[in-house]
């Protein structure tokens, strides 16, 4: 199977075109580099995903495209317009690599897309699924929807296959951005005032969302179904911390401040949606994944928070 990549340099696509080349396929990473290698891979640069780029040397043979690359959600975006530039990349460069595959016959197209095409957190107990209305509320969220629209519109009009995965958090090896950041406080060993929270949260380790994507690549009843990727356990902030202290072979120093004082100091210091992000709940349905593709989450938490640990303290040390 010849399967093209975008976004091949990402924190996804690295381990992904390493697992592909792993299993006997044949890949085409592309990234938005030139010159840039993907490991041991050569890889072909696209320097800007638009609605004008041009596709068609890279999708030559391919079978299968695997669409990685986004603009992805930034917590200060400066843009005056910020949907208009989200919308540039995620919605009109997606649907003219979509309508170019068409034309070079490639077969499946797999999008990823994200949980907040769903929203940005749901009650506890209640999970969304793959079904649910969208409710995306964020730029980044909406371009995200819009392009899953455009793509399954496209499924229809065309007859190309389109996976659509919607994952939530996604941790694992060279993970950055908040998750290292709650790594390097408990490497540390500084107090948070975070041993308190009862929320329930749905994450997925790097290992899982690689092995769901591939099984996507092949599998009969993949084709033009949406999919929610997850680990299959949620957990609360304080759990999550302390496991992860656990894999760091360190003590979680959680000192069980009540959500609502953290909640109003946040208020205070305009920081809303980090503590909704630490206090909320969002929670993932994956059985569909289950019930039409046989899956199951090949890597345990505790394993892939292992896994994660290890890397931190041999690279980020």
């Amino acid at each position: 199977m010849n399967i093209l990549v975008t976004g091949a340099n990402g924190f996804v696509g690295k381990s992904l075109c390493l697992e592909l080349i792993r299993q006997g396929q044949t890949v085409r990473a592309v990234t938005r580099s030139a010159n840039l290698q993907v490991e041991n891979i050569k890889a072909m640069s696209v320097c800007n995903i638009d609605g004008k780029t041009d596709w068609a040397y890279a999708l030559l043979g391919v079978n299968v495209v695997i669409h990685l690359a986004a603009r992805v959600h930034v917590m200060k975006d400066n843009a005056i317009d910020a949907l208009a530039e989200f919308r540039k990349v995620n919605v009109d460069g997606t649907l003219n690599l979509a309508w170019q595959a068409v034309e070079a016959g490639v077969q499946r197209f797999i999008f990823i897309s994200s949980i907040k095409v769903n929203g940005e957190g749901s009650l506890l107990g209640q999970v969304y699924t793959a079904e649910d209305q969208p409710a995306p509320v964020d730029p980044y969220g909406i371009s995200k929807r819009e392009a899953e629209d455009a793509l399954r519109q496209l499924a229809n009009e065309t007859g190309m296959e389109v996976v659509i995965i919607r994952p939530p958090l996604i941790y694992g090896p060279a993970v950055k951005a908040n998750f290292k950041r709650m790594m390097h406080w408990l490497d540390k060993g500084i107090p948070l005032p975070l041993g308190s929270i009862h929320n329930q949260r749905s994450l997925v380790a790097l290992d899982n969302l690689i092995d769901l994507i591939i099984t996507c690549t092949h599998h009969p009843a993949a084709a033009n179904q949406i999919f929610i990727a997850g680990d299959g356990e949620d957990l609360s902030t304080t759990e999550l911390l302390r496991r992860m202290a656990a894999a760091l072979g360190k003590k979680a120093w959680l000192v069980p401040v009540p959500e609502s004082i953290l909640m109003c100091g946040a208020k205070l210091l305009g920081k809303q949606a980090m503590a909704q992000r630490l206090c909320g709940s969002l929670q993932v349905d994956i059985s569909k994944a289950h019930d039409l593709l046989d899956w199951k989450p090949p890597v345990s938490v505790d394993e892939a928070l292992r896994k994660t640990a290890q890397y931190y303290m041999k690279f980020y040390k």
